[in-house]
Parts: structure tokens; C-alpha cells; sequence
């Protein structure tokens, strides 16, 4: 015979707590378009960020506010090259005096790109 007296009532699904004395936090409903012409509205709280956008539950393409609140364009910044994260670190005057080294070494033979092929390979110990 089996006993009743563990009956489970699912994890988390249910709440026997009645919503009597509970006292919800201060919401507001935002009105958005999407260009398909469709009207949505999203609730809010008062505290939280607004956003100036919302995907359409419908379509899913972009939805605005209607309350005419728009984005303000951010002024792009500038892109930082290579040289000018090295023109950070150096002077003019360093880095010739750096190119001036490397192109004497490159007339030497020391380094450049044929470095690889005069070196002769090593040759292996015998086992």
C-alpha cells in the first residue's frame, strides 16, 4: 500500500500564499510603434533605465516609443592606429634613430627576410 503523505507539488511551480496585504512596486507602461504599423505597450517599473527601443512581439523588427523620446547621436572617437598608439610611446627623433639601426642591420645581413634560408640546418645526433 503506498503512503500519501509525501505528495510533491512541483519545484517552484506553485505558491499557496495568498496576494492579500502584498503591495506592488510603482509601475509604468511605455507605448512603442514598430513600422509594420503595430502598437505595443511594456510595463515598466519606475526606477529601472528606460529604453528608447523595443523588439515588436509580433514582428520583431525595432519599435519606438511613442512618447517621442529618440536616441541622441554619440560623437564617433576616433579610431587610434598603430602609429599613433606608437607616436604615445616615441618620438619622431627615437624612431629614426630605431630605423636607422634596423635598415644597418638589414644591410648587414643580420636580419631581413632571407635571414631563414643561409642558415644552414642542424644536424641531428644518431640514436
Amino acid at each position: 500500500m503506498r503512503s500519501h503523505t509525501m505528495n510533491a507539488t512541483g519545484l517552484g511551480s506553485k505558491s499557496f500564499e495568498n496576494d492579500r496585504d502584498v503591495t506592488l512596486s510603482p509601475r509604468l507602461e511605455i507605448g512603442f510603434d514598430c513600422p509594420a504599423p503595430h502598437h505595443f505597450s511594456v510595463t515598466f517599473a519606475v526606477e529601472a533605465s528606460l529604453p528608447l527601443s523595443w523588439d515588436c512581439p509580433t514582428c520583431w523588427a525595432p519599435g519606438v516609443r511613442t512618447d517621442g523620446a529618440r536616441a541622441t547621436a554619440q560623437p564617433a572617437k576616433p579610431t587610434r592606429t598603430h602609429w599613433d598608439m606608437l607616436r604615445e610611446r616615441r618620438s619622431l627623433a627615437e624612431l629614426e634613430a630605431i630605423l636607422a639601426e634596423r635598415l644597418a642591420l638589414m644591410k648587414a645581413g643580420v636580419i631581413g627576410p632571407g635571414i631563414y634560408e643561409s642558415i644552414p640546418p642542424r644536424k641531428r645526433k644518431a640514436a
